[in-house]
């Protein structure tokens, strides 16, 4: 099988820079208005080819537009809903998003379009939200009847949660949103959220350092290897680790990265701007006031109330 456009292997971990930005550009074009055609067009103009060596056409563009795994993403094999898997990513969720609107009737999806119910953006997945159980991040996921939700994960990076924790989306999103608008209102919170971008920032770069040696780690491992110094086995678990690092530090810089461009510059009322910014600006905002949205067992079946059920974990000063 051919590797997927865009990544060096299979396994999705690591990205080819000059493909990355030619998907970057391509995505660019078709939310600017160009058609599907007009941009394999330029693809193949620009020398870009496909993995196999051919020409871009608007059909094979397509394939690889529809593909979740160029935003990190991949389908709940029971629900089809949009879940995030911590792996590498040639654009954003929310950019994949934004295409999956542009593109409607797009062919080779797991349903169709009219079979298939609206994606939730899941405000509080990525990284925001843990089991207060086992401290295992939360994962969005819909229910047996559909409803968006919160769960446990008992599969990720390697170890497993608990799997006993799930809460409706909608009454955790609406909890966190309200204390989120009553510390936007307190004085001097934008100069809080900007002390805290600045930290996160800064972080970021650490990130970027770490990842850039853990890249060079596993590309020394080659020379050993060939030498005959480094037996197969010990390439292959060694490599493995590595990567798993790498996945980890990877899936934190895009949490990190998440707070840089929020429009806050300027904002008068940030209250107001909350109840009208975008999707990927509120995620950003959460990032920057909250370390961790905690979210433990409810107390019965069918229990609703939330309020006993999550701690939130505040950034700021401003926040207590």
């Amino acid at each position: 099988m051919p590797r997927l456009y865009g990544f060096d292997n299979q396994a999705l971990t690591r990205v080819r820079a000059e493909e990355r930005q030619a998907v970057r550009e391509a995505v660019s074009r078709i939310r600017a208005g160009q058609s599907q055609a007009e941009v394999a067009a330029w693809m193949t103009a620009e020398g870009h080819r496909g993995t196999m060596g051919g020409a871009w056409t608007s059909m094979t563009l397509g394939r690889l537009l529809d593909n979740p795994a160029i935003a990190g993403l991949e389908r709940d094999p029971a629900t089809s809903e949009l879940v995030e898997t911590g792996r590498e990513a040639l654009i954003t969720p929310e950019e994949f998003r934004s295409l999956q609107e542009l593109r409607p009737g797009r062919p080779g999806g797991t349903r169709s379009a009219e079979d298939r119910a609206p994606d939730h953006e899941y405000l509080l997945a990525g990284g925001v939200s843990e089991c207060g159980q086992c401290q295992q991040r939360m994962a969005g996921a819909r229910t047996g009847a559909g409803t968006p939700s919160y769960r446990c994960q008992t599969t990720f990076e390697g170890r497993g949660g608990c799997g006993k924790v799930r809460i409706n989306a909608a009454l955790l999103e609406e909890y966190v949103a309200e204390h989120i608008l009553g510390e936007l209102l307190r004085p001097g919170a934008q100069a809080a959220l900007e002390a805290a971008r600045a930290q996160l920032a800064d972080e970021a770069e650490e990130v970027r350092g770490r990842i850039a040696q853990l890249e060079k780690s596993r590309a020394e491992l080659a020379e050993p290897y060939a030498k005959g110094d480094l037996s197969r086995s010990t390439l292959v678990a060694t490599d493995r680790t590595i990567g798993q690092s790498l996945k980890k530090e990877r899936a934190r810089l895009r949490h990190l990265e998440q707070v840089v461009d929020v429009p806050l510059g300027g904002v008068e009322d940030l209250a107001r701007w909350w109840e009208h910014a975008p999707h990927a600006s509120k995620r950003a905002l959460v990032v920057l006031l909250l370390e961790k949205v905690l979210v433990h067992p409810a107390r019965a079946r069918g229990v609703r109330d939330v309020d006993d059920r999550v701690t939130l974990a505040w950034r700021t000063p401003v926040a207590s």
